[in-house]
């Protein structure tokens, strides 16, 4: 539920009102906007008697929000959300962040130097997997806790945060130590118990949507972390399984304009992932920029025929810095900056 208070409410006015739904055992959430101030009731709101509550001095309207996801709701938080990220925000309209880097660390030369290289071109935050959750067992799992190292080693030389993926909720206290933005990759989307302990965490987190979930499933993952507290939320769309076969996934353009008008949270593409192709990581990067995302993610290798994981749609360094001002100039037609 979606109380409106007044311009002009005062306190005491507004605590009674916190007051007597906190006695129906509703947790109040404050929103401050710029021209209006809502408190969002969540719990069971139907023992709540919208009448009475319209009676309240301090109450201009009150809506009913019929969805089930209700703190990642626009309903409930009308304002754009912006999510900093060690001084790199993400949302609000603002300029939009480029995170890039390869698939999988691999080694500290190749770290650094790909760091360097993304800076260079105008990379915001590096990228680089230490944890690789893979279909295949037999495949690439990733260097672990001396690859969280070498992001470390390559944050300090190049002075990019660092962005990774975490699988185990026994890493958490790693992941909240050393990873700047913590990714939950499309696999673990629905890992619930993992998403409960994110939410008690003040990290920001980058949250996948799984390659076979619909945008209210992620929504609704979203929700797990934003209930536990930590409102620093970054969704990402990064293809969905069809029937077509041309590319390693489909790119769901819709999914940026309909997450935009759902919820507050920003909203970023992985190019990279959803196709599954280098050569189509710019078209599709020019598209999401395009249709409104807040940032995008891109993988880059400096010899993607030897990557030990994603090589196919990894670019190179050069084919990085080639299309960032093709970025630039789409980001400035439909008036923001990159």
């Amino acid at each position: 539920m979606i109380v409106v208070l007044k311009k002009q409410a005062l306190e005491r006015d507004i605590d009674a009102l916190v007051r007597w739904a906190e006695g129906f055992n509703l947790s109040v959430n404050p929103i401050f906007g710029s021209h209006t101030t809502v408190l969002g009731f969540v719990g069971d709101t139907s023992v709540i008697d919208v009448d009475t509550v319209l009676s309240m001095p301090c109450v201009e309207r009150v809506m009913k929000v019929q969805e089930p996801y209700k703190r990642a709701n626009r309903k409930f938080h009308p304002e754009d959300t912006v999510v900093d990220v060690c001084g790199v925000r993400f949302g609000g309209g603002g300029p939009i962040p480029v995170i890039a880097g390869p698939c999988s660390v691999e080694s500290e030369q190749q770290t650094t130097l790909l760091g360097e290289r993304m800076r260079a071109a105008g990379a915001s935050m590096l990228r680089g997997g230490a944890f690789k959750p893979r279909t295949s067992p037999y495949a690439f799992q990733g260097l672990g806790t001396d690859g969280l190292a070498l992001l470390k080693a390559a944050r300090l030389r190049t002075g990019l945060p660092i962005v990774s993926e975490i699988t185990n909720p026994g890493s958490i206290e790693a992941f909240a130590e050393h990873v700047d933005l913590i990714q939950v990759g499309a696999r673990s989307m629905q890992n619930f118990e993992l998403l409960k302990l994110l939410g008690r965490l003040r990290k920001p987190v980058l949250l996948k949507r799984g390659f076979s979930n619909t945008i209210e499933e992620l929504l609704m993952s979203a929700e797990y972390i934003l209930s536990g507290g930590n409102g620093a939320v970054i969704l990402c769309e990064r293809g969905i399984r069809t029937f077509e076969t041309q590319t390693r996934n489909t790119l769901d353009i819709s999914a940026v304009p309909v997450l935009k008008r759902l919820t507050h949270l920003p909203v970023v593409v992985d190019p990279s992932h959803a196709s599954g192709i280098s050569a189509l990581v710019e078209p599709l990067a020019l598209a999401a920029v395009a249709a409104g995302a807040d940032g995008l993610i891109i993988e880059v290798h400096q010899d993607p025929q030897n990557a030990l994981s994603d090589g196919p749609q990894s670019v190179t360094p050069d084919q990085f810095a080639d299309m960032m001002p093709r970025l630039r100039a789409v980001a400035r037609a439909v008036g923001r900056e990159l």
